[in-house]
């Protein structure tokens, strides 16, 4: 089974559905169903995934894991880049990861597929009280 026929059957993107699965969205009754059956889930498994879970729970603060030592990476590296230029363009505030869409898609390249990653928050100003 693949992530895509998760999502078909859950009807939901590929990204939203990966991340509920691994743990990080709550699933509504339904989305879970679907999920658990294609997986041939345990009605338990099934009932944990309408829970609200605790979110970033990787195991360490520093990711281990080759592939997501990168994206640590990369916040360390341009993080600050990335705030000055939203700053600049948006004003004092951050970029919502609630209101929130990801795609993750193949790159054809001569020199070798690329992975191309979107990120697109909605940005909130910080309130001035």
């Amino acid at each position: 089974v693949t992530w895509a026929a998760l999502a078909a059957a859950v009807g939901k993107s590929p990204e939203w559905t990966t991340s509920a699965l691994l743990g990080q969205h709550q699933m509504s009754p339904e989305e879970a169903n679907a999920a658990g059956k294609l997986l041939d889930l345990p009605a338990d498994a099934i009932m944990l995934l309408t829970f609200t879970p605790y979110k970033g729970s990787l195991p360490t603060s520093v990711p281990t894991d080759p592939l997501i030592y990168r994206f640590y990476e990369m916040v360390m590296i341009y993080g600050t880049t990335y705030k000055e230029l939203i700053h600049e363009e948006f004003g004092d505030g951050i970029m919502s990861a609630i209101d929130f869409g990801m795609t993750c898609k193949r790159e054809p390249n001569a020199a070798g597929d690329r992975v191309n990653i979107t990120l697109s928050g909605k940005y909130l100003a910080y309130k001035k009280f």
